[in-house]
């Protein structure tokens, strides 16, 4: 197994964001890395917008997260993944972990921007098993591969999902 010292989870805030996160906190426990979370808010103004996204901040342990200046609806938006990931920072046993939620139009850039500034060793993010590449890991994961700073595990979400009653 490589020896990585930095490990970045790169979570979607969907349901299956704990399976992906155990993957993560195990591969960092097991090379003695330290693991850091990120997660980008799609920014929901105009593409064009000087307001676009404002620098990855980290969330401060034991005290409020720096804020990210209002963008009408986009606050509420990034308030509430800054709250998931702390929730799951939490379940997943890490809340000393350092933590980033940007709000950006370019997700991959974002993810590949703090893994090259944190000098990342690894980026965890989650896939999706449908059909052919960009579906196979979903187009963010597939995205995050290319054109990396450094190795991507791509992590299998496995769906359970219920049948149709007879």
């Amino acid at each position: 197994m490589a020896a990585y010292q930095h490990i970045l989870f790169a979570a979607d805030l969907a349901e299956d964001a704990d399976q992906v996160g155990r993957r993560a906190v195990d591969l960092a426990r097991r090379t003695a890395a330290r693991l850091s979370l990120i997660h980008v808010v799609e920014h929901l103004g105009p593409a064009g917008s000087n307001e676009l996204a404002p620098p990855a901040m980290p969330l401060q342990l034991g005290g409020a997260a720096p804020a990210i200046p209002p963008k009408g609806t986009d606050d509420d938006v990034v308030q509430n993944a800054r709250q998931f990931l702390d929730r799951l920072a939490e379940r997943l046993g890490v809340v000393d972990s350092q933590r980033w939620v940007v709000a950006s139009h370019f997700t991959k850039r974002e993810i590949h921007r703090v893994a090259k500034e944190q000098d990342v060793d690894l980026i965890v993010v989650g896939s999706h098993g449908r059909h052919g590449l960009a579906l196979l890991l979903g187009s963010t994961a597939d995205a995050v591969l290319h054109g990396a700073p450094c190795d991507v595990l791509a992590v299998r979400v496995a769906r359970t999902e219920s049948l149709p009653a007879r």
